[in-house]
């Protein structure tokens, strides 16, 4: 009985080795994001923070901020960065797309532009609100602290041709959703 014991006992300690993530893909890492210029759940820095709130502070910049990712699934085609207001309805205040399979970060301080110069390729949706400019609107809270969420998706296309100048936040938010084969987030308060 003591034999049968060890036995069953050494199966399952090979049977979750594997199972285990580690051993079923070794040296791979997740699909991550992140920000030089700030943490997950970190703060973010002034300078990212729009101007259209009728402050005059000259630290708010409404500069994009750096963004870069690994280990996105293989199958990625192209990507795609969404930005949110998680605590204002999920308001949408950034979407850029067509951002081609071999890049792997975003500079800091995207043109303001449909096709901006950098990435080659990429589109952004204009952003109807507070300001009326093509890309990124940073957090504009000025009474709270709100959370403000970043999510790289690796995208199923090279192109998402359906989308074009006058495509909405909401319009492409969906198209990006539609074609995600895989998605990486940070957040930061503001």
């Amino acid at each position: 009985m003591r034999s049968t014991s060890i036995v069953f006992c050494a199966l399952l300690i090979t049977s979750a080795a594997a199972v285990s993530p580690a051993a079923a893909s070794p040296g791979r890492n997740a699909f991550a994001l992140s920000s030089s210029a700030f943490v997950n759940g970190g703060v973010i820095p002034k300078v990212h923070e729009c101007t259209s709130g009728g402050g005059q502070d000259p630290a708010k910049k409404n500069e994009s901020p750096p963004l870069s990712w690994s280990g996105a699934p293989a199958a990625a085609k192209s990507y795609a960065i969404v930005m949110r207001d998680l605590d204002n309805a999920n308001l949408i205040h950034w979407v850029i797309y067509d951002i081609p399979a071999t890049t792997t970060s975003l500079p800091q301080n995207v043109e303001h532009a449909y096709r901006p110069a950098v990435p080659a390729g990429a589109r952004q949706v204009y952003y109807r609100g507070s300001a009326s400019l093509y890309g990124y609107q940073g957090p504009c809270s000025p009474s709270t602290v709100n959370t403000y969420e970043f999510v790289v998706h690796a995208l199923n296309q090279a192109s998402l041709t359906s989308l074009n100048s006058s495509s909405s936040t909401q319009t492409a938010a969906r198209t990006i959703a539609a074609a995600s084969v895989g998605s990486a987030r940070i957040s930061g308060e503001s």
